[in-house]
């Protein structure tokens, strides 16, 4: 498989996207619970503002993560439980290494080690090390950089290029969504 060229705006507003909490949930309780009828999105994530949920609901949606399926509600398409896959993955890494702590939750351990994959596209955006001071994105088993985070991450952004078109800054959090 060939690795798409991204540049670090958009691998960085790909990330952001990717690890917004709201997006993680959604993503995730449909993988674990299934499609969500449309007037249960509210009572499923009842944290999230109404504004959130419409807004994670719409970029999800545009981005081919999830479809509103007649009869059945809110569903994720191939990129969506492909995408929960990879969470999931990340999860595993994150726990493994205890990152960010050792009692992180699910949410948490995506969000901290998407973080790692992004800074480290501010220097070297598809290839090089995988470092950051204290933390490794690779480790010592054979083979295991190849299914590490960031290999997971390029390898599901090319095969879902969609993403990685540069997302508007959301005036709220000053970030990509």
């Amino acid at each position: 498989m060939t690795i798409l060229s991204f540049t670090s705006a958009s691998l960085n507003a790909a990330v952001d996207f990717l690890s917004s909490p709201a997006l993680i949930r959604l993503i995730t309780e449909i993988d674990d619970n299934g499609p969500i009828p449309p007037r249960k999105l509210a009572n499923t994530l009842p944290d999230l503002s109404a504004h959130h949920l419409r807004r994670i609901n719409h970029l999800a949606r545009v981005h081919d993560l999830v479809r509103a399926a007649p009869g059945v509600g809110l569903e994720l398409t191939t990129s969506g439980v492909e995408l929960a896959d990879v969470y999931d993955a990340i999860a595993r890494w994150a726990r493994h290494h205890a990152y960010p702590t050792h009692a992180s939750d699910f949410t948490s351990r995506i969000r901290h080690t998407l973080g790692l994959v992004e800074s480290l596209s501010e220097t070297d955006p598809v290839g090089g090390s995988a470092r950051q001071p204290g933390v490794e994105l690779g480790d010592a088993e054979p083979g295991f950089e190849q299914s590490g985070p960031r290999a997971l991450l390029l390898q599901w952004l090319n095969a879902h290029p969609q993403i990685t078109a540069l997302l508007e800054p959301d005036p709220e959090y000053g970030r990509a969504a």
